[in-house]
């Protein structure tokens, strides 16, 4: 992008809603609020007259929803839309069906107590019309055929350099010297990722190795995803539990407020669901994920990490790839945001950089090791 500041379009129909966040965008250095509007169809009055480079939209409009909107304007000509909408508090299938349409992110907003709602969250939306300014999109959502520095899930997973059987929880009888073959595959991303795990997800046979994924996502919603991709996956995918094996054919998604963690009983793999400080601003977080795979499975594991912005996950993925496991980062050019992925690469953390298209197959050849 240029030097001049990032347009932004706000359509909204609350007059409150839309005076609140122009208030959190207003002064900030390099972001301009160019129009807001009442409903979607004074909203193209006005990109007729101007395009914006980002438009913070809500799903519950008059005349035409913000969905439909949101679908015409991806087809159309695609821009990066961030949705700000109260039924992100609660979860709603219409959130899933925004960001299965090309939305980048979700910004959760109250039904009551905006003001308040300014202060805890302006500098989430400025992030978010950040990411988004940088974001590309129209990326097609299913692809073809064809020193070190202090880890920061340290926190939660102290470091140590390798596997300690003392790690494993063993059965009664059972020698701590016992191995295990299963495989395990971890997939960490955020903004873009949505339509990026579907786009893997969908293409996997049931008997590929187990999955655990963090995907950035608000509270109350990641099992609602998890639903919609169970219905278009021939594995199954569903939000993990406490204890949930971790099973060929299964994926299990973190929950929204929740870190998740690899953990073994013996030769079997199982996850833990925990309540935790945040770890690079993210519960949950993909660093937490990615150092339990590294410590629990080493060289059994396969590791991805893909679009999203920011940092979390390469030292994560760089621990995977020091224990022996096979790492892999998703390339720029198919992402929409290529902050993780980038991080990753940076570091030496990824044996192999692919694009989206390409990231099933590898998974599926990854289980023929």
């Amino acid at each position: 992008m240029s030097d001049r500041p990032i347009q932004v379009l706000i359509i909204d129909d609350s007059a409150l809603v839309r005076q609140v966040v122009s208030r959190a965008i207003a002064g900030e250095a390099g972001i301009e609020v160019m129009a807001t509007a009442s409903n979607t169809a004074f909203a193209m009055e006005r990109m007729r007259q101007r395009w914006p480079d980002v438009v913070i939209l809500d799903i519950e409009m008059p005349r035409m929803d913000g969905l439909s909107f949101l679908r015409k304007l991806m087809s159309e000509r695609p821009t990066p839309v961030i949705i700000c909408s109260s039924l992100a508090m609660t979860g709603s299938g219409a959130l899933t069906q925004a960001l299965a349409a090309g939305a980048v992110s979700i910004v959760s907003k109250p039904k009551s107590g905006l003001n308040g709602f300014l202060e805890d969250a302006a500098n989430d939306i400025i992030a978010a019309i950040r990411a988004a300014a940088r974001a590309k999109v129209g990326l097609p959502r299913r692809p073809d055929a064809t020193s070190r520095p202090l880890h920061p899930a340290q926190a939660l997973l102290p470091e140590r350099r390798a596997l300690n059987t003392a790690d494993v929880i063993l059965p009664a009888g059972t020698s701590a010297t016992l191995k295990t073959t299963d495989q395990v595959i971890a997939i960490g991303t955020s903004t873009g990722g949505t339509q990026a795990l579907e786009a893997v997800l969908t293409r996997l046979p049931v008997t590929v190795a187990g999955l655990v994924v963090v995907q950035h996502m608000p509270e109350q919603f990641t099992a609602m995803f998890a639903e919609r991709l169970n219905s278009l996956s021939a594995i199954e995918v569903r939000e993990a539990r406490n204890n949930d094996r971790v099973l060929p054919g299964r994926a299990l998604i973190a929950p929204g407020g929740k870190h998740l963690l690899l953990k073994r009983t013996g030769a079997q793999y199982h996850v833990e669901v925990l309540d935790g400080p945040l770890v690079n601003r993210h519960k949950p977080s993909v660093d937490v994920l990615f150092r339990s795979v590294a410590r629990f499975a080493g060289a059994n594991a396969t590791g991805v990490i893909m679009t999203g912005m920011g940092g979390d996950g390469a030292l994560g993925l760089k621990e995977m790839n020091d224990a022996g496991a096979a790492t892999i980062a998703q390339d720029e050019a198919s992402c929409v945001v290529f902050g993780m992925p980038r991080e990753a690469i940076k570091l030496g953390a990824a044996d192999r950089v692919l694009p989206l298209n390409q990231i099933a197959s590898a998974l599926i050849e990854a289980g023929r090791r």
